[in-house]
């Protein structure tokens, strides 16, 4: 069985435009080990919009019949520059029902599926059964649509901070979709947290899900409630999904300035407690500004990306992890969304500023069955 399927793609020319559109595809039979799924749910993540939209200037956004097109300044270009001239699909994740099946995978036809592989924002998608996860009976697609990015991140933040011998973990931007499952992963797990949000609105609603420690970085008195937070915790690793600005720095030097305090003598190296910075996200596409001279020598600031952890982390981890997912998908790993829209207006101007903003406690679905 052949099927045509509808498929968002996004396009950077070599003169700066941006264009987005739906292209047909055609599918073909799903083979051994293949599932052919009608996708009816596909969130909107922050690493959706960096492939969909890249660096264009959305204040240029203009819909041209079917095609979505924006400006990218040229001092952007540089940026994308391996990706020039390329139509790439869009959507790391989604969920939706199977309607064909390779020989030995008949079992699963009109099962509900989460997946992940990219391509997510398409009326069909040809898939690998072993990047599915079947929900179970009575499932709808937007419980399934979030199964895989931001619980498979929450959980590999802990896996990686129990790898690397830390014992507690500082979070930014946290009250967002991923930030809420981490908070109930840290309280089931019993792993010490502390969450950095950016109102008390954000603060009241993670106190309100169980969080101890919640600062608010709009307040005056931030990096003393920081301090106290690291002292009560024990925090020496955190994940920033901001990236740009001062708030990384401010991070460790609040616990290299924690760990000083219990120094026995001095030393102008400072602490020898070894403080780990990661940035995983772009909230703040501004240069990131490290105080170097403000948290001592004994520290390492990285990237942190899901695929190449789970790559590092083996098979073993992967299958608990996901395990772990598909049995509290409807409590620990729950999304929440505050609208869902179709593919067509995915490319309507006002909708994509909406959902480029990406403010916290709004999260989009895309419904290509729409």
């Amino acid at each position: 069985m052949d099927m045509d399927s509808l498929e968002l793609r996004s396009l950077v020319t070599g003169d700066g435009t941006l264009r987005i559109s739906l292209e047909p595809q055609e599918l073909g039979e799903p083979g051994p080990g293949e599932l052919l799924v009608r996708v009816e749910a596909a969130p909107i993540n922050p690493s959706d919009l960096g492939l969909l939209l890249g660096p264009a200037d959305v204040s240029t956004l203009q819909l041209d019949g079917d095609v979505l097109t924006a400006k990218v300044p040229q001092e952007r270009l540089g940026a994308v520059a391996a990706r020039l001239g390329q139509s790439l699909p869009v959507g790391n994740e989604g969920a939706g029902t199977v309607i064909a099946a390779g020989p030995d995978q008949q079992q699963l036809i009109g099962r509900v599926v989460g997946m992940i592989g990219g391509a997510m924002y398409a009326q069909h998608r040809r898939i690998a059964a072993r990047d599915c996860i079947v929900l179970p009976e009575g499932a709808t697609p937007a419980e399934g649509a979030s199964l895989f990015v931001n619980p498979l991140t929450a959980l590999g933040f802990v896996e990686t901070m129990k790898a690397e011998g830390h014992k507690a973990i500082v979070h930014t931007a946290a009250a967002s979709n991923l930030g809420q499952m981490l908070v109930r992963i840290c309280l089931a797990d019993g792993v010490p947290l502390v969450n950095i949000v950016r109102s008390a609105e954000q603060e009241k609603l993670l106190r309100d899900l169980g969080a101890e420690h919640v600062v608010d970085s709009s307040q005056a008195d931030f990096i003393q409630k920081l301090e106290a937070a690291i002292d009560a915790t024990g925090a020496t690793i955190a994940f920033d999904a901001i990236g740009g600005g001062k708030l990384g720095s401010q991070i460790m030097s609040a616990m290299e300035r924690v760990a000083s305090r219990k120094m026995g003598s001095y030393s102008r190296y400072g602490s020898d407690s070894f403080k780990q910075l990661y940035i995983y996200g772009a909230l703040d596409l501004g240069p990131t500004i490290l105080n170097r001279l403000s948290f001592g020598f004994s520290w390492s600031v990285g990237g942190w990306l899901l695929t190449p952890f789970l790559q590092k982390a083996g098979m073993e981890t992967n299958v608990r992890l996901r395990e772990r997912v598909a049995r509290e998908f409807r409590t620990t790993f729950a999304s929440h969304y505050t609208d869902t829209i179709s593919l067509r207006d995915a490319l309507r101007p006002e909708v994509v500023r909406a959902y480029e903003q990406k403010r916290t406690g709004s999260k989009y679905l895309i419904d290509p069955s729409r």
